[in-house]
């Protein structure tokens, strides 16, 4: 009854059947699965409690893996950073087959991906501007898992991978630079590092993508946006940002032509030209 409910179970002719929403997400063959994310939710399940985030707001620091750093816990332990890579991907492939239809990428040639996960959004971008040659920029053992989901999908002649650290290590060179929910992991200071970072390796007419669940103008929702928010203290040093937050992070980084446009469920992308 509560899977009817929900959406994930239909009744025909007196039998039960996955609906259309449940065979996209529930199915481990179909490209936007998504189990990885439940896994880690699961594996995960004691982060959820009331004792957790009571917990995270006494001590001003973030919950996983048993109160560590989450990227730092990532870099010392290769099977945490490949397990949460592979709950990104599951997260990320619905709304990077989406967002690339909002924009004209025909006059851009490469797309860095910054702290570029799995390469979702690589593969999104490149099956609908197959011209682009996309760059996974990441932790080693995040570009392995990167790689096997670029050859599983058959685009090695399309994306590459890069393993680097994003706060030290200089940029590749690309004339379109995206962040797949990369700014909600950080506190104002570093997403405006971020912003000048890629302000400073852009040539002129070069642009910058910001892809993100946003908050409303005033800040106060939608509920499942605020209650993300929350997801982020518990996992990390940021929050989830408005888009005029993004868009002025953007402007005083030296960007210009900036526009926010929704493009799938909750999601949007916030994009800025360096003139």
């Amino acid at each position: 009854m509560v899977c009817v409910a929900l959406g994930l179970i239909q009744v025909q002719d007196g039998r039960y059947g996955l609906t259309p929403l449940a065979e996209d997400h529930l199915l481990e063959s179909s490209p936007t699965y998504f189990g990885g994310m439940l896994d880690l939710y699961i594996t995960n399940a004691s982060l959820w409690s009331f004792d957790s985030v009571k917990r995270t707001i006494l001590t001003d620091a973030p919950q996983p893996y048993g109160a560590g750093e989450l990227f730092q816990s990532h870099a010392a332990q290769a099977d945490l950073a490949r397990a949460f890579t592979w709950a990104m991907h599951s997260n990320s492939m619905g709304p990077a087959l989406v967002w690339p239809d909002t924009l004209d990428l025909s006059g851009n040639q490469r797309m860095l991906d910054v702290g570029g996960g799995s390469g979702a959004h690589c593969i999104g971008a490149t099956r609908r501007w197959p011209h682009l040659h996309g760059i996974v920029f990441d932790m080693a053992p995040v570009c392995e898992v990167a790689q096997a989901c670029i050859t599983r999908d058959g685009l090695q002649s399309h994306i590459s991978t890069q393993a680097g650290d994003m706060w030290q290590d200089p940029f590749p060179a690309a004339d379109l630079q995206f962040y797949g929910q990369s700014y909600h992991d950080w506190p104002l200071e570093k997403c405006q590092f971020l912003t000048r970072k890629s302000f400073e390796s852009l040539a002129p007419g070069g642009r910058i993508i910001l892809h993100e669940k946003l908050l409303n103008d005033a800040k106060t929702g939608p509920f499942a946006i605020a209650a993300f928010s929350i997801v982020m203290l518990l996992w990390t040093e940021g929050e989830q940002y408005s888009g005029p937050e993004l868009s002025i992070m953007l402007a005083e980084g030296g960007f210009v032509d900036i526009e926010v446009k929704p493009t799938f469920g909750y999601w949007s992308i916030v994009t800025g030209r360096k003139p």
